[in-house]
């Protein structure tokens, strides 16, 4: 695991089932434990849908937070 990982899971998006299109960082973690159950899927989805299911589940999503790109139209307003 490196950087370039916990990048993508904050840029890539589910590329199917039921959360198709929402990012992999905020895949709920029922979905997750599914996954970890009955198996990842193979490649690179299959290795961050792991790598998503560990700090999930070892309450490390936090780590997250510096990762991700403001949304669009939100203004910062800490520079008063």
């Amino acid at each position: 695991m490196g950087t370039e990982d916990l990048e993508l899971l904050v840029s890539r998006t589910m590329p199917f089932g039921k959360y198709q299109g929402r990012l992999i960082a905020d895949l709920p973690g029922h979905y997750l434990n599914w996954f970890a159950r009955n198996g990842f899927p193979k490649g690179e989805i299959g290795r961050l849908l792991a790598l998503m299911y560990e700090l999930n589940h070892n309450g490390l999503t936090h780590l997250l937070a510096p990762l991700r790109r403001p949304e669009a139209g939100r203004r910062d307003t800490s520079k008063h």
